[in-house]
């Protein structure tokens, strides 16, 4: 409080020592200067006594006011550090219920709020609180990185950090890489894949078991050749062959009776009564694959008439047309498949003339002499008789002179339907005699010949 004189240092030595010999006798007036000093100084040390406070008496059995408070932050802390170590677990425990993270920043939050709390308990200083910060901000899963990343030279740092528990890292983690966070998708997948890893390294077959009596490799056993298989390939293979051989027939018959007149083929038919079949069954296979046959669409438009009108049908094959209506119906072909059927030149039928209502020509305008047809069909029709003709569509380089050569024979159309994209159709009646000589050209009536292409 007060500043001390370097005379009143030197008071005390002398008082304490005593006298010195080798120093001479202070006089009287000396001695009643040490002596108002020495009073001096005793007020001076008494007013700064009083002006200290004074603790109060205390019991020599209880604490101090200090060291209650001690105990008292002791326990808070501890009580802190239990609560969060709790609030930690159940979270894991929840996590692990629910399956992985959506992302760290839950764990990152309560993490910031730990370091918060002890650095409030503990009364750091703002240095530490920064480096807390920055240390808990990166939050890494690692705890390599985590440790590496604080202060070494501070003990009380490095505890604080090493007492939390951070998540497990990932085994293929390294300190200098940052963490991946999964997606759950992701997750599922990973954990899929362990189970695999786990299912693929399971331990041995346990000896009480069956034992395994499947081979160690998987070697493929071929069966034994049996000799049903050989003969029913070796049957296949003839079938596949016949009707190789049956194609190749049905386009060499067919070329030839577009390409000859029908005298010839019906002598080419006579000597070989098989051909006639096979041609036939290679017709209709051929029929079969467009959208509509024309004989049925031909039978249809009969029907609506009346049931008494007598029907000729010129290359009628199966008679598929007679058993489709119930008129009467005269069957004529180069070779016979029906009882019904009558075996003859469609150029000369066995009719008489105009003896019919409707002559049909289905498919069946072949050969080089289609005007002998025709003119035979006018034949035996009746005046204003029909005749109805179907052919393909291909066959028709330009429809409008097949139909001007036509009406030359003594034929009006009266309705045709292009629209079929296999198959034309025509209806045309009859107006009268041919108006042309035998000896006059109609080049309209020269229709392309339907050739099958090998497949």
């Amino acid at each position: 409080m007060f500043e001390e004189p370097e005379w009143a240092e030197e008071a005390p030595l002398a008082v304490d020592h005593g006298p010195v010999a080798s120093r001479p006798r202070p006089t009287a007036a000396s001695q009643i200067k040490g002596s108002k000093r020495r009073q001096l100084l005793a007020t001076l040390r008494a007013l700064e006594a009083a002006s200290l406070p004074q603790p109060p008496p205390t019991l020599p059995g209880s604490d101090s006011e200090e060291e209650v408070v001690v105990k008292k932050k002791k326990r808070l802390k501890k009580a802190s550090f239990a609560s969060a170590s709790t609030e930690v677990e159940e979270k894991r425990k929840k996590h692990q219920k629910q399956g992985p993270p959506s992302s760290d920043i839950e764990e990152k939050e309560v993490e910031k709020k730990k370091c918060h709390r002890r650095a409030f308990l503990r009364g750091d200083s703002a240095a530490e609180e920064k480096r807390k910060r920055k240390c808990w901000n990166q939050a890494p899963l690692n705890p390599a990185q985590h440790l590496n990343s604080v202060d070494q030279k501070d003990p009380r740092t490095w505890k604080i950090c090493a007492t939390d528990d951070p998540p497990k890292p990932s085994p293929g983690a390294t300190s200098s890489q940052p963490p991946h966070i999964l997606s759950r998708k992701q997750w599922r997948n990973r954990q899929k894949n362990k189970r695999r890893h786990k299912n693929k390294f399971r331990p041995p077959q346990q000896p009480d078991q069956a034992p395994d009596t499947t081979p160690t490799e998987d070697v493929e056993v071929l069966p034994a050749p049996s000799p049903d298989s050989h003969e029913a390939r070796a049957g296949a293979l003839r079938a596949r062959m016949a009707q190789r051989l049956d194609g190749a027939r049905f386009r060499y018959l067919n070329e030839q009776l577009y390409s000859g007149p029908s005298s010839a083929a019906q002598r080419l038919f006579q000597e070989d009564p098989e051909a006639f079949l096979l041609y036939h069954r290679g017709f209709q296979s051929q029929v079969k694959k467009w959208p509509l046959h024309p004989v049925d669409r031909i039978a249809r438009d009969l029907r609506q008439r009346p049931a008494s009108l007598v029907v000729a049908d010129f290359g009628c094959g199966d008679c598929r047309l007679a058993s489709s209506i119930r008129n009467p119906v005269h069957c004529f072909d180069l070779a016979s498949l029906d009882p019904r059927v009558t075996v003859c030149d469609m150029a000369q039928v066995p009719l008489e003339d105009e003896s019919v209502d409707v002559a049909v020509f289905c498919l069946s305008l072949m050969g080089t002499n289609i005007r002998d047809f025709l003119e035979e069909a006018n034949r035996v029709l009746k005046p204003k008789g029909l005749l109805k003709v179907a052919e393909v569509s291909s066959r028709f380089e330009n429809v409008r002179t097949f139909l001007g050569a036509v009406a030359k024979l003594g034929f009006k159309v009266i309705f045709k339907d292009l629209t079929n994209s296999h198959f034309f159709l025509f209806d045309f009646e009859k107006t009268g005699l041919p108006r042309v000589g035998p000896k006059a050209q109609l080049a309209g009536l020269k229709l392309q010949p339907c050739l099958y292409k090998r497949r």
